[in-house]
Order: structure tokens, then sequence, then C-alpha cells
């Protein structure tokens, strides 16, 4: 047997005496005699009792502070509330998004998309486009997305409402109502006879929401405005704002388009929608 195993063999079957000793009087106070086998098991139960102790004492006082990397109590309540905030925010950039798009799509003949779908369907619209008298028929479909979609108005406050009443909205386009403001009749808009190449503009601060052209050779300009008014302009010949565009009232945001009815004449339809309900704009602005 090779010498080093002779040693551990006789370290495990040899008595060990442990003790403690008064250094004066050289009195025993406290002593045990075992095998080494013995004080081998002993020594790591109390190994591990030291560790379970350090580590309970860590986990369970304020001690963990204190080691390098760990974060505050503060630091941790600021990571949960950014954490709901950028959760809070990421949802309400998905409810804009998805009311952008219905807008868009409704705008161009487009059926509106449920909610559910926001994360299955490309953020464009394409595919077939209805004609102009189609778009006119799917007034109704606006109305009710405008309704059904209430709870993602840009405000609730009625104080807003009421400047609204008394507000002074810039003339879109200078020109000649031919046909009246009727929700009864599905007919939600205004007609304007207007001259050639005129200019029509934003009547109120706000922001442009959709600017497309569709198979019906026209360019329809959607602006979200303050007072929870949605305001809409079709049959334009060109732009002259683009989507994201911030916009003033009196802002130009399009060319009057030409039609063939006999002579060519320029007209513009306008709309306005307000708390998911078509509004007269004849009542707020002076043509």
């Amino acid at each position: 047997m090779p010498q080093s195993k002779r040693k551990k063999s006789r370290f495990l079957s040899n008595k060990f005496r442990v003790g403690l000793f008064n250094d004066t009087t050289h009195e025993k106070l406290f002593g045990f005699r075992a095998k080494g086998t013995v004080m081998l098991v002993v020594f790591a139960i109390v190994v591990a009792l030291l560790i379970a102790a350090v580590t309970l004492l860590i986990a369970l006082t304020p001690i963990r502070e204190l080691i390098p990397g760990y974060p505050s109590p503060e630091s941790r309540r600021n990571l949960i509330a950014n954490v709901m905030r950028i959760d809070s925010l990421q949802n309400e950039i998905n409810t804009w998004r998805l009311q952008l798009m219905n807008i868009q799509r409704i705008a161009t003949g487009y059926e509106p998309l449920e909610r559910d779908s926001l994360l299955k369907v490309p953020q464009q619209t394409s595919g077939k486009v209805k004609s102009r008298e189609a778009l006119i028929q799917d007034d109704s479909l606006l109305r009710a997305y405008v309704v059904g979609e209430e709870r993602f108005k840009l405000s609730s406050d009625s104080k807003m409402a009421a400047q609204l009443e008394g507000a002074h909205l810039f003339p879109p386009v200078k020109g000649v109502v031919v046909e009246e403001f009727n929700k009864y009749e599905n007919h939600p808009y205004i007609k304007i006879s207007t001259s050639s190449n005129s200019v029509v503009s934003s009547p109120l601060d706000g922001s442009v929401v959709s600017a497309t052209y569709n198979d019906a050779e026209e360019y329809v300009v959607i602006i979200q405005h303050k007072y929870d008014l949605i305001s809409i302009y079709r049959h334009n010949g060109g732009l002259l704002c683009k989507w994201g565009d911030e916009v003033k009232a009196g802002t130009p945001i399009a060319v009057a388009g030409d039609k063939l009815n006999g002579e060519r004449t320029t007209f513009v339809y306008i709309e306005m929608w307000r708390d998911g309900e078509p509004v007269n704009p004849a009542d707020y602005i002076n043509f």
C-alpha cells in the first residue's frame, strides 16, 4: 500500500482530542475525543451551517444592498414603474396605429380592421381601390368606426367642446356651396364649387393623418384637430402636405381637382366629424 494511502487510513482511524483550556489556570473548559472520520463530518457540518447562516443573513437583511451591483429598493420600484409605463405606451401606440390605419383605409375604400388584427396586417394599404362613388357610400362605415372607437378620442374634456362652439375656423377653400350637408340622407359632407387650381387649406391647427391617392383619380386628405374634430377633404387634384405634417389654420394642404360633368368644374368635398358623429362644416365655417 502506498505511503500516502496508509497515512490517510491512519488519519481516519486515529482518535483526536479537541479541547478548550484556560490559559492562566490550565482548567479544561470544553473538550471531546473523536475519530478522524467523525472530525471530518463535524467540520463539514460546521462549514455548511456557516455558509447557510451567511446566505440567510445576506438574503433577509439590508446587508444584501452592500453587494456591488445589487439594486436598491428604490431602483427596483423605478424599474417596475418604467416597465409598466413602457407597456402602457406600447398599448397606446398600437391603439393609435389602428386608428390611423382604419382612417386611411376607409378614406381609400377599404374595410376597417378589427383591433385583434393590428399585428397581423402590414402597415400599408394595398390592393384594389374603390371608386369615388363607392367611397361616398362608405361614409356610413366611417360613422360606425368613429362611434365604435370613441375610446380613442384625443380628449373628452367638455371645456374643449364648448370652445369649439365659439371658435371661428379658417375657410378651407373659397367658393359656393352647391350641395348642403345632410347626415340623415347619407350625405355627411358639403360640396364646394370653386375656381381652377384653388388652394385647399386647413381650417384649424392639427396633424395630417392621411394624404392618399385612389382610383377615382382624387387625392384625399384627413386632418386630426383638437376638440375631438376630424376634417376630410376629397376630390383634390394635388397634395401640398404629407402624412405626419403638423399644420396651422390656413396652411395649404391640397389643390382642388377638376372633374368633367358636361363642362370642366372644380369642386371639393368637405366633411367634419366630432364625437363620433358627422357635423355640418357650415356651422363653423363661413364659405
